[in-house]
């Protein structure tokens, strides 16, 4: 069976899910860097608990493009879970 072409939005889906990935890396990249720079005597902040429900709702939507891309889920599918997600 021939495999078919990614359509525009499968293509924008993951490349939205691989920007904010790169996003996510990076934001945690230069708080380890800046967290290593400070002083020794600086009182360190409690983990924000949003950050990890945010990496919880980037993991549920990678998994989605990925069952999106294998051809799993239907367009319209990966919409209404993906919302369900965010939401």
């Amino acid at each position: 069976m021939p495999r078919r072409r990614p359509t525009l939005l499968q293509t924008a889906a993951r490349t939205a899910v691989i920007t904010k990935t790169a996003t996510t890396v990076a934001g945690n990249s230069a708080q380890k860097q800046a967290a290593a720079a400070a002083p020794a005597a600086a009182p360190t902040a409690a983990p924000v608990p949003a950050a990890a429900a945010s990496d919880d709702v980037v993991a549920k939507i990678e998994r989605l493009a990925a069952l999106l891309a294998s051809g799993a889920l239907t367009d319209e599918e990966f919409a209404a879970l993906k919302l369900q997600a965010i939401g």
